[in-house]
């Protein structure tokens, strides 16, 4: 099937390598940032979420209001919102996009984080809200008679909605996580499941582990797979690894002057909490090269903070190593530049369609086996009979 591509809507121009030069949400920023995603081959934009970042759903709104065709992808946590005034917003945003979103659930790795707005729940606490609050959500967005719910952290009666999303039956949902309690909870209702870029093997075992979670819970299907990576590409390998090392050094230079990755929050101030980062520590203390093109110091720079395994080289390299992936299962694709908008315009113009193209060279060569051995079949039967 096709891929997708995923970038980031950034509200202000600052990333790990260099300090915010604009407000935390500038507009003009926002709509430059979206639009060159939009133009140069990408299909969606994530919102990210922080505590005491711009709210999310009103930047997607604006943005949505803007462009026609570029998807949203929207992160929010179920501690800052009663899901069914949640689902309602979603519903809203929906039909402010023409049916362009998609809602990304975000449990929660670090308890310091998540206290700032008010949230002391554990965090196998924390999965089993977030799993009662997606219930929900999905509830009021399909359901057009009122409902009643009791559970472990909702409870309300005589709920209906009135607002709809434009999709249907209802929105796609976004989940993801490498704990156990990730795992169980993205299986049974993530629609996409997401996972950041670690080696080959890894990353496949990773995606059984999906898969099992998903027929753990009943389901008949399985989550699509998403894998974010951070690229850096230049027109040769040298350039490309000079641009790296570059990079590493932004990076630990501003970690070592403890300017702040996230508001608030130090590079690498704390030892991470959630799996996913112990992971990608793990992963670069064990070797710094993977595969063909993956680059773990960038990772190891930020302390495992997040999307932060790099993939360096040339495009066709990068492209080539994003294939990979797609071979594994994974047909989403989230790359995010160090950057933002310099880096989000190089990789639509000399990655995408690279990608692009060797992906349906390979679909319809997939499609050309079918059809012959389909027609091996029939004239197998027409011989026996």
């Amino acid at each position: 099937m096709p891929v997708e591509f995923l970038g980031i809507a950034a509200t202000g121009d600052g990333s790990e390598t260099t300090a915010r030069t604009t407000a935390a949400f500038d507009r003009d920023y926002t709509l430059r940032l979206a639009r060159a995603h939009e133009d140069h081959g990408w299909d969606r934009v994530l919102f990210a979420y922080g505590a005491g970042s711009p709210e999310p759903a009103a930047a997607a709104a604006f943005l949505a209001s803007k462009l026609d065709k570029l998807q949203i992808l929207l992160a929010h946590r179920p501690n800052v919102s009663y899901p069914t005034f949640a689902a309602k917003t979603f519903a809203t945003l929906d039909q402010i996009s023409g049916g362009r979103l998609t809602v990304h659930f975000i449990t929660g790795g670090n308890d310091h984080e998540q206290q700032r707005e008010g949230d002391f729940l554990g965090k196998d606490e924390r999965y089993a809200r977030t799993r009662e609050y997606i219930g929900i959500v999905k509830k009021a967005w399909t359901s057009r008679e009122p409902f009643d719910h009791e559970g472990e952290h909702y409870r309300f009666n005589d709920f209906v909605s009135d607002v709809f999303p434009v999709q249907q039956p209802r929105p796609g949902v976004s989940f993801g996580g490498s704990s156990d309690a990730a795992y169980a909870a993205g299986g049974a209702e993530a629609d996409v499941y997401c996972l950041w870029g670690e080696p080959l093997a890894r990353t496949a075992e990773q995606i059984e582990r999906v898969k099992e979670a998903a027929r753990a819970a009943g389901r008949t299907d399985v989550p699509r797979i998403q894998v974010a990576f951070r690229p850096i590409v230049a027109p040769t390998e040298e350039l490309a690894w000079e641009k790296a090392h570059r990079t590493v050094d932004a990076i630990r230079a501003r970690r070592a002057g403890g300017e702040p990755l996230r508001r608030g929050r130090p590079l690498g101030a704390d030892a991470p909490e959630n799996t996913g980062s112990q992971r990608l520590i793990e992963i670069a203390e064990a070797g710094e090269r993977y595969d063909r093109a993956l680059w773990t110091p960038t990772a190891a720079a930020t302390g495992g903070a997040g999307n932060s395994n790099a993939l360096v080289g040339t495009p066709e390299t990068v492209a080539q190593a994003l294939l990979d992936y797609y071979d594994l299962g994974v047909d989403i694709l989230s790359a995010r530049g160090y950057d933002l908008l310099d880096d989000a315009i190089d990789f639509g113009r000399y990655v995408i369609p690279l990608v692009r193209e060797e992906v349906a060279k390979r679909d319809a060569e997939k499609a050309a086996r079918a059809e012959e051995a389909e027609r091996d079949r029939q004239q197998l039967i027409a011989v026996q009979a």
